[in-house]
């Protein structure tokens, strides 16, 4: 099978297409055949092997992936793709099936033709997908929708309640402001670059901020719940800009994959109240180029990878 791998960390450059044995599945495990996979902020770090902002982060990263270089050669952390194969013990799935998740903590990720996947895991998900959604749309949701939702929901958010998402126009973004709105029936302010705007305004946000001309903790607005999808805030700057009750919510804060936030997921683009929004689409022998762009910092929601056969 073809897969993209890396054995150093670096430039995109370091990303080299190969061929690779097919897999064969564990008695609890899927093959799927991979369709879809993004390029995310956390798979940019992992290649680089550095948090570009942050020593401390950078440590983490390579606590995580390896202290010299990587442990885990094949990256990709969402997919789509069909079930090829089911181990004879897997129950919820069936050769043929759909299927959207993570490859969180597993050994090989989604830059490939195939990838196998536990059928039930602590540290990833897995769930049928939604019927309309195509591949592209469906790899996207995942690791940003389950950000979103994940935070979003110590929020504890009420209907009507204000809140305002600084960075609206990134993966995790654009999924808070859907979910905040659709879900929560919170009022929406976004906060981002004046050529996102439209974008931002398609995906339900009642306001939307120019960060650029306008700084909103100066404007005498108050909000119930503030989120930082991009971790570029520091709390201290929003107390001002808080109600007595309100809480300020980051993507910094610690988070968790599960398979409750993975079917609301599906369920809230089943009802339309949800959508990936996607950037740009390259094929897998492009992953390189794709890093490029997102490395640059400008990606509108998601970029895709499409997985050809």
């Amino acid at each position: 099978m073809k897969a993209v791998i890396y054995t150093q960390y670096g430039s995109p450059e370091v990303l080299q297409l190969t061929e690779l044995d097919k897999p064969t599945p564990g008695d609890q495990e899927i093959l799927v055949k991979v369709r879809a996979t993004t390029v995310t902020s956390g798979v940019v770090w992992a290649r680089a092997g550095r948090h570009p902002d942050s020593p401390l982060f950078t440590l983490a990263v390579r606590i995580i992936f390896g202290l010299t270089k990587p442990k885990r050669t094949i990256l990709g952390y969402e997919l789509s793709g069909t079930v090829e194969a089911v181990g004879r013990e897997v129950k919820r799935f069936k050769a043929g099936d759909r299927v959207f998740g993570t490859t969180s903590g597993l050994e090989a990720g989604a830059y490939a033709q195939y990838v196998c996947l536990p059928e039930d895991w602590q540290a990833g998900v897995i769930a049928s997908m939604p019927a309309a959604m195509s591949f592209e749309e469906a790899a996207a949701l995942p690791i940003g929708g389950m950000t979103a939702s994940y935070l979003l929901r110590k929020g504890n958010l009420l209907p009507g309640q204000k809140v305002l998402v600084y960075g609206a126009s990134g993966s995790v973004g654009t999924f808070s402001v859907q979910i905040a709105k659709n879900y929560y029936g919170a009022e929406v302010t976004g906060v981002c670059s004046a050529s996102n705007h439209e974008l931002v305004r398609s995906l339900g946000a009642d306001q939307v901020i120019d960060y650029t001309r306008e700084n909103f903790t100066l404007n005498g607005e108050m909000y119930d719940l503030i989120f930082d999808a991009v971790g570029k805030l520091a709390p201290s700057r929003c107390k001002g800009s808080l109600n007595q009750t309100g809480k300020f919510l980051s993507v910094k804060s610690p988070t968790s994959e599960n398979l409750e936030d993975l079917l609301l997921l599906k369920e809230l683009s089943a009802a339309g109240k949800i959508r990936s929004a996607i950037d740009r689409i390259y094929p897998l022998e492009q992953v390189a180029e794709a890093h490029k762009y997102v490395e640059r910092g400008h990606k509108k929601g998601n970029v895709v990878i499409t997985v050809g056969h």
